[in-house]
């Protein structure tokens, strides 16, 4: 058995979802699955995220009589070197236990593989060289990994190689554009 945060980790990136919400989910199912402790926000009437401390889910529309069309979600790791598992929304915690303070991308990537969970390192034109982006091409995640230290760029409680955030969906054209991106500069 993986240990405490490992499981929930490795079970998001092998399914792209979060406690079975996934990323075009509405507000009302996303709650359903992950309950109703959540800090909403919203710039406009065309988008919100509900921040549930760990996780955040992201959703767009054209106009206020629209409904809400899930975009992304987004696991915050790095908010756990500061916060600690108090970071960690009640039904994740329960559901997986402790949390540790970081994520280690060599043992998650380790422990992936082992799962049959592969990740292939993608371009980041426009956070390299603070940061190194892995993805996982059948669920579609992300990986954000912490590769340099910039004063006021990358978090001081983080150390190189530990996972900043986790996000789904990343698409083969967002791919693609970052490759092509890559090569014209």
């Amino acid at each position: 058995m993986t240990p405490y945060s490992l499981a929930f980790y490795m079970d998001v990136v092998a399914t792209g979802t979060v406690l079975g919400a996934k990323p075009t989910d509405t507000p009302d199912q996303v709650a359903e699955a992950l309950g109703p402790d959540f800090a909403e926000n919203s710039f406009d009437v065309h988008g919100m995220w509900r921040d549930y401390g760990l996780v955040e889910f992201f959703w767009s529309r054209a106009s206020a009589d629209d409904q809400w069309s899930g975009h992304h979600f987004t696991l915050q790791v790095h908010r756990l070197a500061g916060g600690g598992g108090k970071t960690v929304n009640r039904s994740v915690r329960d559901r997986y236990g402790r949390f540790d303070r970081r994520l280690r991308h060599e043992k998650l990537r380790r422990l992936l593989e082992r799962r049959g969970t592969p990740l292939l390192e993608i371009p980041d034109p426009s956070n390299a060289p603070n940061y190194r982006t892995f993805w996982q091409p059948d669920s579609l995640v992300s990986i954000s990994v912490l590769s340099a230290h910039e004063e006021f760029l990358t978090p001081d409680d983080l150390r190189i190689g530990d996972v900043y955030s986790i996000s789904a969906p990343t698409t083969p054209e967002e791919v693609e554009w970052r490759r092509s991106r890559r090569q014209a500069g």
